[in-house]
């Protein structure tokens, strides 16, 4: 079992949305690092730290679904396919953003706990589409 989630290539969903679960966890942490360091050591906006954040912790997700999560490319270039993550990726940018902004600013969530919650939302945009339009 524990070959099948971890180390062998798999066309099954269920590996997929697992192994992209732990995988959206090590680039949300890093994410949300970058949003905590730049918001209160260097007393950057949280929104203009949220966003460095989200790009980072993409380009992680995006490493980690080409080398573990998913097996199949749609799309034969690399370069083309990492710009139509990137592009998710900004769509996914601007959900965590109006998110976050309207959680924060309107429903009086504090912004770490705004960020979970939008973080928790924008993940399903970000496997569903990218599994449709990436990783068939």
């Amino acid at each position: 079992m524990f070959k099948k989630l971890f180390i062998k290539k798999s066309d099954k969903v269920t590996i997929h949305l697992f192994r992209s679960i732990l995988s959206s966890n090590i680039a949300f942490s890093v994410d949300f690092g970058i949003l905590v360091l730049l918001t209160e050591v260097f007393h950057i906006h949280y929104l203009v730290s949220n966003g460095i954040g989200f790009i980072t912790g993409t380009t992680v997700s995006y490493v980690l679904s080409v080398l573990w999560v998913f097996n199949r490319h749609s799309v034969q270039s690399r370069h083309l396919e990492y710009w139509i993550f990137i592009f998710i990726g900004v769509v996914g940018v601007g959900l965590n953003e109006a998110l976050i902004w309207f959680f924060t600013e309107h429903a009086a969530v504090y912004y770490l706990y705004s960020k979970i919650i939008a973080g928790c939302m924008v993940f399903f945009w970000n496997f569903f589409t990218r599994k449709v339009l990436l990783f068939r």
